[in-house]
C-alpha cells in the first residue's frame, strides 16, 4: 500500500482550493527553473531512469517517445515542435484525468513546461473532451494564474525558455482519444485516426515533430524530477514503477478514484479503498480492471492479481487506464457487454471496413443474445468475426470493439448458452 508520503496527487478529492497558492503550498513549482536549465537531454534521461510508462492506456515508456524527437530543428526548414497533452479520456469507467484537470491542473501546467522543455516544444496544446465543460473552465483559469505569475509565457520561470499552453475542446468524439486522430481534430479535420508510419514523433501536428502524451504522464513529471527518478523507480515492481490513479466504479461500497503504487493485488485495491464489493468479496462476479475496452477477468483470477501492465498481460488482460468496472452476481454479464458493443459501434470512425461493419455485426449478434433469440453456434460465429476485427484497422477501436466480447465468451460461454433459443 501507497505510503502517504510517496502520493503525488495530494489534492485529488479536491479537499483545498486549485489555486497557485495553494498549488505552492503543497510543492508545486518548487526548482522548475532548476530543472528548466538543466537542458532537453537531463530531463528526458531522467524520465527514461523512472521507468514511467505511459499512463493513457498503451502504457510505452515516456522517456523513450520523448527520445524519437528530432535533437534540433531544421534550421532550412524552420519546424517547430509541439507537445500535444491527451485529456480527451472518454474510456467508459475512467475519470483519473478530470480530477487532475479539476483539483491539480497545477502539476499539469507545470509538467506541461518540463515537457515542452525535453522536447524542445515552444507550444503546447491541451485537447480536453468537450463534456469536460467545468474542468476546461478551472484549467484555463489556472493557465491565466501561470501566465500572469510569469511560470509561463515569455522566458518562463526565467529560464530564457518560452511557453504558450493552449485549450483545444473536443466535441464528444471517443475516436479524439486516439493520437492521430486527435491531431486531426486539432488541424480542423474529421477526427480519424492516420496511417503509421510516419509517427507523431517525426510527422505530427501540421507536419512538424509532436510528442502526445496522457494527462497523468504529464503531471507526474515535476515530482519525478524533485525527488529523483530512483525514488520513483523504487515504487512497484520491475518495469512497472511509480505510482497510478485507479478509477473503481461498479458494484463497490465506496466508489472512488485513489492513487496507489502499482503493482497492488486488485484484491486489495478494492477493500481498502472502495469498501470492498457489495455484499462481499464471494459476491463477485467478474471485474474489468483497465476501462471498458479491456477483457474481463473472473473472481479466481481478481483474488490474486497484480494491477500493473505485466501481471494484467499475463492474465489475458490489461491495466489501460485503470478504470476498473466490478461487477457482483447480480450483473445479466450478456447485457453488460453488449451495451459496450453498442458503444463501440457508435464511436466508431468508419474509416476501416472491418471495424465500420463488424461493430455492427457484434452489436446486432449481442442483441439477439441479450434477446434469446441466438443459437448456440453463433458463439463461436461471433468470435470468428471479433478475430477478423482485432488487429486489421488503424487504430485500437477495432482491438477495443472486440476484447469485451472475446472476454464474455471466455469466461462465460455459459451464460451465453441460457440465452440461446434452444433454452427459453
Amino acid at each position: 500500500m501507497l505510503k502517504e508520503q510517496d502520493k503525488i496527487f495530494t489534492n485529488l478529492n479536491g479537499h483545498k482550493p486549485f489555486s497557485l497558492k495553494d498549488a505552492r503550498q503543497r510543492g508545486d513549482w518548487l526548482d522548475t527553473k532548476k530543472f528548466l536549465d538543466c537542458g532537453s537531454e537531463y530531463l528526458i534521461q531522467e524520465v527514461k531512469n523512472s521507468q514511467l510508462r505511459g499512463r493513457g492506456g498503451a502504457g510505452f515508456p515516456t522517456g523513450t517517445k520523448w527520445s524519437f524527437i528530432p535533437k534540433k530543428t531544421d534550421p532550412k526548414i524552420g519546424k517547430p515542435h509541439y507537445l500535444v497533452v491527451n485529456a480527451d479520456e472518454s474510456e467508459p469507467g475512467t475519470c483519473k484525468d478530470r480530477d487532475i484537470l479539476r483539483f491539480e491542473p497545477h502539476k499539469l501546467i507545470e509538467g506541461c513546461l518540463l515537457a515542452s522543455r525535453a522536447i524542445n516544444a515552444n507550444t503546447c496544446y491541451i485537447y480536453i473532451r468537450g463534456e469536460y465543460f467545468n474542468e476546461a473552465q478551472t484549467l484555463q483559469k489556472a493557465i491565466d494564474e501561470a501566465y500572469e505569475a510569469k511560470l509561463i509565457g515569455k522566458n518562463a520561470c526565467d529560464s530564457g525558455w518560452d511557453l504558450d499552453i493552449f485549450i483545444h475542446r473536443g466535441a464528444g468524439a471517443y475516436i479524439c482519444g486516439e493520437e492521430t486522430a486527435l491531431l486531426e481534430s486539432l488541424e480542423g479535420n474529421k477526427g480519424q485516426p492516420r496511417l503509421k508510419p510516419p509517427f507523431p514523433a517525426l510527422i505530427g501536428l501540421y507536419g512538424c515533430p509532436t510528442v502526445i502524451n496522457n494527462v497523468e504522464s504529464i503531471a507526474v513529471i515535476p515530482e519525478i524530477l524533485r525527488r529523483g527518478a530512483n525514488w520513483f523507480a523504487s515504487l512497484g515492481r520491475e518495469k512497472n514503477t511509480g505510482t497510478k490513479i485507479f478509477c473503481i466504479s461498479g458494484h463497490v461500497n465506496k466508489p472512488c478514484n485513489v492513487e496507489e503504487e502499482m503493482g497492488i493485488p486488485l484484491k486489495e485495491l478494492i477493500e481498502k479503498h472502495a469498501g470492498g464489493v457489495r455484499d462481499g468479496w464471494d459476491n463477485l462476479l467478474a471485474i474489468i480492471p483497465g476501462g471498458s475496452s479491456v477483457p474481463m477477468i473472473k473472481k479466481d483470477i481478481c483474488d490474486t492479481v497484480l494491477m500493473d501492465f505485466d501481471s494484467l498481460k499475463e492474465a489475458g488482460t490489461a491495466l489501460g487506464t485503470a478504470g476498473v468496472i466490478v461487477m457482483d452476481k447480480s450483473t445479466n454479464i450478456v447485457k453488460a457487454i453488449a451495451r459496450l458493443s453498442h458503444f463501440y459501434k457508435h464511436e466508431s470512425c468508419g474509416q476501416c471496413t472491418p471495424c465500420r461493419e463488424g461493430t455492427g455485426w457484434i452489436m446486432r449478434m449481442m442483441d439477439r443474445f441479450v434477446e434469446g433469440k441466438a443459437k448456440v453456434e453463433e458463439i463461436d460465429q461471433l468470435y470468428d468475426l471479433t478475430k477478423q476485427i482485432e488487429g486489421h484497422t488503424i487504430c485500437a477501436l477495432g482491438d477495443a470493439a472486440a476484447w469485451p466480447v472475446q472476454g464474455l465468451i471466455k469466461n462465460f460461454r455459459n451464460e451465453m448458452i441460457k440465452r440461446t433459443e434452444n433454452n427459453n
